[in-house]
């Protein structure tokens, strides 16, 4: 390629052209080796020279062994000048108390979760057999919630007596299922 008066143009294929014959002598050179000797140029391992700044030493050392690095010794503790922090100004006699915050409330709603699962396992035994599990577990809660003090007391019979009702109607629904399919004699 000329860019200008011809002669850079000549220059530029001559060394193309002394790059080409020399990719073309390591070809053939390639090609007369054989190939076992061609494999094990290519998997041998190229090792590098250290770095300049690895100094190879005679003696070893175990890991988080002194390395010669500080000689110097750690200095003694320095004595605080002024007091820090924020001041108060009370007199010297003032009695001081820490402030306790008042304890949370017990939790309360155990007697509503009950008549919650007693009434939909009352819905669910009148229409179905397999109710009394939901029936069973209003009752078991609404036990829980009498109790605990702070619970409403009516809430948790009440969800008592649901459940009950609910197993009840269950347990009908099973009985009749059971006659009909002579399960029971």
């Amino acid at each position: 390629m000329s860019r200008g008066d011809g002669r850079e143009g000549v220059e530029s294929e001559g060394i193309e052209s002394e790059g080409a014959e020399s990719d073309r002598a390591a070809r053939s050179a390639a090609r007369a080796q054989p190939a076992a000797e061609r494999e094990a140029a290519a998997s041998a391992p190229v090792i590098d020279a250290a770095s300049p700044d690895i100094v190879l030493g005679a003696e070893t050392r175990l890991p988080g062994a002194h390395s010669g690095g500080f000689s110097r010794l750690p200095t003694g503790p320095v004595d605080i000048s002024e007091p820090t922090g924020p001041t108060l100004d009370l007199p010297p006699d003032a009695e001081l108390r820490w402030y306790m915050p008042d304890p949370a409330p017990p939790r309360r709603g155990m007697a509503g979760w009950a008549l919650g699962f007693s009434i939909v396992g009352l819905a669910v035994s009148l229409f179905v057999g397999w109710g009394f599990p939901i029936g069973i577990a209003g009752i078991v809660s609404a036990i829980i919630a009498l109790r605990r003090p702070l619970e409403p007391r009516g809430v948790a019979i009440w969800a008592i007596v649901l459940g009950t009702l609910s197993i009840l109607y269950s347990a009908g629904w099973l009985l009749w299922a059971a006659s009909r399919t002579n399960l029971l004699g």
